[in-house]
């Protein structure tokens, strides 16, 4: 995947908000990927170029496609569930303080153990 094009600050962005919603700080993801905290914080603004290799990992760690990293793609190659979209279109009407409620929720359901699911 080419890194060539892409706009270290939107990238950056988008990266801050993943870790935001996978509740990790700048020094987990550093552990995880065995670099320095301020490695991670350039990253996110936009100070420092990522490596493929990272964006990878990155993916993982914060379970998004790669894609969506890169270039803010939001098309997976599964079909979406329409339950997913129709949820985003309600979503997106919301008023941001609701939006945020919303996502701390999301965050709680996601961090249940899967045999309470």
């Amino acid at each position: 995947m080419s890194l060539a094009h892409t706009q270290p600050d939107a990238v950056g962005q988008r990266l801050r908000w993943a870790r935001e919603q996978a509740g990790l700080s700048q020094g987990q993801v550093a552990r995880m990927l065995d670099l320095h905290r301020p490695t991670i914080s350039q990253i996110e603004s936009g100070q420092r170029t990522i490596r493929p290799d990272e964006v990878n990992r990155l993916a993982e760690i914060y379970g998004v496609k790669e894609a969506w990293i890169i270039k803010g793609d939001s098309v997976t190659d599964e079909a979406l569930d329409p339950r997913v979209e129709l949820a985003a279109r309600h979503l997106s009407r919301l008023r941001s303080e609701d939006l945020d409620t919303i996502l701390q929720l999301i965050k709680v359901l996601r961090s249940r153990p899967e045999d309470a699911r």
